[in-house]
């Protein structure tokens, strides 16, 4: 075996251990304190290479819908054909009364995505298309890239789903801009998704339930670098539980140091 060869095997047996998740059992007391049954994936970008954190890995590479927590590409995607033109855009609400009070009033892209206006998003997959909406998915490797149903939104009711893993690795992307859109299109995403901040530090995030599961994904950015999270659990108790997915998340971020308390 010659150098070249021996490096080539020593680099890539590096970042296979690099890539393997790490188990974190001591985190079940997180789901536990909480009554939840779920999973996690945490990366810790702000110092040396290290493997993911991972709580349930089993789960954690099993795919689930990604509810509305899609609406991170769907914005992209939606920006890229000009079904949106920017966050200025009014979309006038169509007099439907619907179950969060917050849906029932004109919205624009920032208020659809915090507000999580799932008939805006209904619009732009109307415009999109399927076929349109197959091949971004496939050109970004987001989960299985099946935007197909029955009927109902795909993200939510349909087949399209995507594991903890999975919204890591889209998430790093969107993070370094290493998505194939536009440059202003991923800085205009990741604007609209900032949840809160302080003076060193920004969280964006989104939040996505389809009834029975709910996510909660993003990441809190450092001087140093940012820190990835990924988290799904069982919803039971329906809307009772929602609430647990940040709070599930914030005390294992504030447990490392990578979220301030508050």
């Amino acid at each position: 075996m010659d150098s070249r060869t021996f490096t080539g095997l020593l680099l890539a047996f590096c970042w296979s251990a690099l890539s393997a998740a790490q188990e974190r059992p001591d985190w079940s007391h997180f789901f536990t304190d909480f009554d939840a049954r779920g999973s996690i994936v945490v990366v810790d970008e702000r110092g040396a290479a290290q493997p993911p954190w991972v709580y349930a890995e089993e789960r954690a590479r099993t795919r689930f819908p990604p509810a509305s927590t899609f609406k991170i590409p769907h914005t992209l995607i939606a920006l890229e054909v000009g079904a949106v033109r920017d966050e200025f855009e009014v979309f006038a609400w169509d007099g439907i009364e619907r179950s969060f009070s917050g849906h029932n009033r004109d919205q624009n892209l920032r208020s659809a995505m915090r507000m999580s206006a799932l008939w805006v998003y209904e619009l732009f997959a109307q415009q999109i298309g399927e076929e349109r909406a197959r091949s971004y998915l496939e050109q970004i490797e987001y989960g299985n890239a099946d935007p197909s149903t029955d009927g109902g939104a795909y993200w939510i009711y349909g087949n399209l789903q995507i594991s903890a893993h999975e919204q890591i690795s889209f998430l790093q992307q969107l993070y370094r801009n290493e998505l194939p859109f536009k440059l202003e299109h991923q800085r205009l995403v990741k604007d609209i998704i900032v949840v809160e901040a302080g003076r060193n530090w920004i969280l964006r995030a989104k939040t996505g339930w389809n009834g029975h599961m709910g996510w909660w994904v993003g990441w809190v950015e450092w001087p140093t670098g940012p820190v990835f999270f990924a988290l799904n659990i069982d919803t039971p108790n329906r809307m009772a539980d929602l609430a647990k997915r940040e709070q599930i998340v914030r005390a294992i971020l504030r447990s490392l140091d990578a979220l301030p308390d508050p």
